[in-house]
């Protein structure tokens, strides 16, 4: 035994479509909320993954060097207070300094 009771359809098609309204607003709120939160995080400068990877890197390296310079101090440092005398270093020729001249004129630019 179906009815066909007007009022009931309408109620439903105003409910169907109140609904669907409500969930067009609610996308757009979502948009908004997004591109706010998005320009406030340009706003703060943040850095990228990768950036913050390269200076990680690049940091570990200079700790690498850092303890690799400081136990080659220590022997240096040892070798010293055991009073064992540093090997000089050779005597430069003129051709050599010349040549050292011409290299240090000669310095890359890094430009093309």
């Amino acid at each position: 035994m179906q009815t066909d009771n007007r009022f009931i359809d309408d109620m439903a098609k105003l409910a169907t479509s109140a609904l669907g309204t409500l969930q067009g607003v609610k996308d757009e709120v979502e948009t908004q909320v997004r591109q706010r939160f998005e320009r406030m995080l340009v706003d703060m400068d943040l850095v990228t993954r990768e950036e913050f990877e390269a200076v990680e890197a690049m940091a570990a390296k200079a700790r690498a060097e850092n303890e690799a310079l400081a136990a080659r101090l220590a022997v240096v440092e040892k070798q010293q207070a055991a009073g064992k005398p540093r090997k000089a270093a050779p005597k430069a020729t003129a051709a050599g300094r010349k040549a050292a001249a011409k290299a240090s004129h000669k310095a890359p630019s890094g430009k093309k």
